[in-house]
């Protein structure tokens, strides 16, 4: 007797039939099209899941990116400050650390806070003395001059002062603003308050609110003498090629000086700031992941219901000859391609917001008639995005990954299905 026509063909995995069958459980009939109906939910969960992951985390990225560039832009990578004496010696301190290799920039800084005021306006403001050339190196100040010019800075009595600063005080370049010290002439009555009106020589713009409504720039004599320094500084502002290689430069820095000093990064100034913004990230990594979990959780609901609703379609491929593999593969890819192509969907959708993430602001300010992003609470003047190729694709095969382990138990159970016993009760 020939048993050739009972014997189960053996197929290749992934053969023509299992896409084939997979295809048509994706796309529903009328009777099933409540199925369909989970399933398209499903491919909408995991395509805005990922899309908003890789949005937000890259609107972080951005937000770390530009604030760095701005703080270190405008303050120094590493902070030598003197110890035991007073920082006399500066110059000489100065010249021998911007000869270290990788050191870009060594500039002696008299710091003080002051009221500037003008006939329409006050506003407290942090006074900066430095010399003319070290402000033509910061390239964040030089470059973004937006009135006036920096042009004879430290010739004259002239100043530097924020954009939004002159905005506060209506002041323009060439205008004059008063600044007033508490501690000025020591005379017989007490201290009296040092109040000297200055020229205002130029207008700058970093574009961080906080920088722009605070800061103004003074020659370095000047500030010397305006704030009763004997021929002495504040401390001495270190700009780096590399802030990431900070650790090194410390080394180099305190050795170079050849006087006591004490050293502090722009980790430790700033560490507060970083290391919430860091937390905000991770909270938010974990808060979004979640939508892509709630998912592929659908995809193994839909799946479920598939199996339940196929079961005798499996019985009768069973007794056909069709394997137990052949049909978890068959429920596999159903399952997998909604979440390869909602995976992939979100990723195109993320990218593409990211790229226009500043028009899509403006767009939605104007139809809203609202401050989207208010550059006083975020201290950025638009909204940044930095897509990050390591985190993004993390973010991808995440998604792809859970969207995987979501269709197991569905088709496990589905290739365990007992042929017998399905269409007894169908």
């Amino acid at each position: 007797m020939d048993h050739s026509m009972t014997e189960p063909v053996r197929t290749p995995p992934f053969a023509p039939f299992e896409w084939l069958l997979s295809g048509r459980y994706l796309r529903a009939r009328r009777r099933e099209g409540f199925i369909s109906v989970i399933a398209g939910f499903s491919f909408l969960g995991i395509m805005l899941g990922v899309a908003t992951l890789i949005i937000v985390m890259a609107v972080m990225n951005g937000f770390r990116k530009e604030l760095l560039d701005k703080i270190l832009g405008l303050n120094g990578h590493l902070l030598v400050q003197p110890l035991e004496s007073p920082l006399t010696d500066w110059k000489d301190v100065a010249d021998r650390i911007s000869g270290v290799s990788g050191i870009k920039l060594a500039a002696p800084v008299v710091d003080g806070q002051a009221l500037a005021s003008s006939p329409f306006n006050a506003s407290g403001v942090f006074v900066r003395g430095i010399r003319a050339d070290d402000l033509n190196n910061l390239s964040s100040i030089a470059n973004h001059i937006k009135q006036g010019s920096l042009e004879g800075f430290d010739e004259g009595q002239g100043v530097a002062i924020g954009r939004r600063l002159a905005d506060q005080l209506s002041l323009h370049a060439g205008d004059s603003v008063t600044l007033v010290a508490p501690r000025g002439a020591v005379t017989p009555m007490g201290t009296t308050p040092r109040i000297k009106p200055y020229k205002v020589a130029a207008v700058f713009e970093i574009g961080m609110s906080e920088y722009d409504s605070t800061f103004v720039f003074m020659p370095l004599k000047e500030a010397q003498a305006y704030f009763n320094r004997n021929n002495d500084v504040t401390a001495i502002e270190v700009y780096t090629t590399n802030p990431d290689r900070i650790d090194v430069f410390r080394k180099a820095v305190t050795e170079a000086a050849g006087r006591p000093v004490f050293l502090v990064d722009w980790r430790q100034r700033n560490s507060t700031f970083f290391n919430a913004l860091q937390v905000e990230r991770n909270v938010m990594f974990l808060i979004l992941t979640l939508i892509v979990l709630v998912a592929a959780l659908n995809i193994v609901s839909g799946l479920i219901m598939l199996v339940k609703d196929k079961g005798s379609d499996i019985a009768i491929l069973r007794t056909m000859g069709a394997t137990q593999g052949s049909i978890m593969r068959v429920f596999l890819i159903t399952g997998a391609a909604i979440g390869v192509v909602g995976t992939l969907t979100g990723f195109a959708v993320g990218l593409l917001i990211c790229m226009n993430i500043e028009s899509i602001r403006q767009f939605l300010s104007w139809v809203t008639n609202t401050e989207l992003f208010s550059p006083e609470l975020y201290f950025l003047s638009k909204l940044p995005a930095e897509v990050d190729f390591a985190e993004t694709s993390a973010v991808v095969i995440m998604a792809l990954t859970l969207s995987f382990l979501a269709t197991l138990y569905p088709s496990w159970r589905a290739a365990r299905l007992d042929p017998v016993d399905a269409l007894r009760y169908e």
